[in-house]
């Protein structure tokens, strides 16, 4: 037969190989196609890592009892930080803080963001900082601005007080005032809005105007003038930014109107209500998108009119009680704006710029003429400034509400400082009964 021959051997191993090649693709197709696509298995958008929901107790932010030392800011370039968008809401909630103070001002917007709000109200004192024209610090309005933007906060910039260098008139009074010239005011807020061109939303124009400690010039307060300011400063600010919410300054409630006892024809504050109806009649609804308003509760809870003869005799305060009148009362008061603006056939709304309810309970002391914060207990303001919230959202003539206030008791003043009695963190930092409130509180 000659020599052996293992050609056909070979052809054979070689077919053997092949289909045993091809059963083991087949079988692994089948193994993978089963496991992404079978029973129990899982698709293309469950690949993701899912992170479990924290309960209400591991989410719960801790007030430390110090805050944080102040680090200077690193300004940072305005095309490298987030834009909050002007996203359509049917009620905002808001607090005032004082962000230019001390401390540091990301731990702040911090305490907002865990409070669920989603509006801050920023006070900007024009005159402190433009010591002389076209000389303005930003630095610490740039801090804000920024840490608000980051935490996807909106931000209201409630400007007041005139430079010295801008007026006149000066009395014994170291009062805030406007300039003389008001188109200086509408240059400033120019300039303020092309800063910060789309990461501002709501500007107020000054604040409490009805007073003179506020609106301190020679011929005292007037409407008509107020209202000549804020035309102007609606059309600076529209202008460059129609997205940004103009709201007129809210006025002090007073239920009086008095004149300079030296000059009987300046008056140094007129009763709010009567100061509206001038302004009103000078035009000012055509000038604003939201109306300013303010009123701090005194010591008649949130629901309460003036007028329905509540009563609480162990009170120390008793205004109230003895000298009924609107502007002891929340509901009275924000009630008599919105009635005043229907009756003028606008729809405009209310934006509450400034609202709460002070407590001493805790302190060694209180402010000089505000014996009404010995009447209210940490739990009723706390409950009461929840409830204005609420009734606020029900009323639906409220556009904005900013509680007062997150922090101002961190300036170092004490006791006295009429401000401290109504924030929401005490003294040593720690947070009272109406921070845990309004955390809680449902915010729809």
């Amino acid at each position: 037969m000659g020599m052996y021959d293992n050609r056909g051997l070979s052809g054979k191993r070689l077919y053997v190989a092949v289909a045993a090649w091809l059963i083991l693709v087949l079988v692994g197709g089948f193994c993978t196609w089963y496991g992404w696509f079978g029973p129990g298995g899982a698709s293309s958008e469950e690949v993701a890592e899912v992170v479990p929901t924290p309960t209400p107790e591991e989410a719960e932010t801790v007030v430390p009892t110090t805050p944080p030392t102040a680090i200077p800011p690193t300004p940072t370039p305005a095309s490298a930080l987030p834009t909050v968008t002007q996203a359509e809401e049917v009620f905002g909630y808001g607090i005032a803080i004082n962000g230019t103070g001390g401390g540091d001002i990301n731990y702040w917007m911090g305490q907002v963001h865990s409070l669920g709000l989603g509006w801050v109200k920023q006070q900007v004192r024009w005159g402190y900082f433009e010591g002389n024209p076209g000389e303005m610090d930003w630095s610490g309005y740039d801090a804000v601005v920024d840490a608000a933007n980051r935490e996807g906060i909106k931000v209201m910039l409630s400007v007041v007080d005139a430079p010295h260098w801008s007026r006149t008139y000066f009395d014994d009074n170291v009062e805030v005032a406007p300039p003389d010239d008001l188109t200086l005011l509408a240059d400033f807020l120019g300039r303020m809005v092309d800063r910060y061109q789309g990461r501002i939303h709501a500007i107020e124009v000054w604040n409490e105007q009805n007073l003179d400690r506020e609106w301190d010039t020679a011929e005292g307060v007037n409407a008509e003038r107020y209202v000549e300011m804020l035309r102007l400063a609606y059309q600076a600010i529209k202008s460059r930014d129609p997205n940004i919410i103009v709201i007129s300054g809210a006025l002090s409630p007073v239920g009086a109107t008095a004149a300079d006892p030296n000059n009987p024809d300046r008056v140094v504050y007129m009763d709010d209500f009567g100061y509206f109806d001038r302004m009103i009649a000078a035009g000012f609804l055509n000038y604003c998108d939201c109306v300013g308003a303010h009123h701090n509760g005194i010591n008649l809870p949130p629901n309460v009119a003036w007028d329905e003869g509540f009563d609480d005799p162990t009170a120390d305060f008793e205004g109230p009680f003895n000298n009924p009148d609107h502007s002891w009362s929340f509901k009275s008061t924000l009630w008599g704006y919105h009635d005043r603006i229907a009756a003028a056939g606008s729809a405009k709304p209310l934006c509450v710029t400034e609202f709460g309810w002070a407590s001493a309970e805790g302190f060694d002391g209180y402010p000089p003429g505000f014996e009404f914060a010995l009447d209210n207990t940490l739990e009723e303001q706390a409950q009461w400034d929840v409830e204005a919230f609420q009734l606020m959202r029900q009323w639906g003539f409220v556009r904005l509400a900013f509680l007062w206030n997150l922090n101002y008791s961190q300036l170092g003043w004490g006791p006295e400082d009429p401000n401290a009695p109504y924030a929401l963190i005490d003294f040593k930092g720690v947070g009272r009964p109406a921070f845990d409130a309004i955390r809680a509180m449902e915010k729809p």
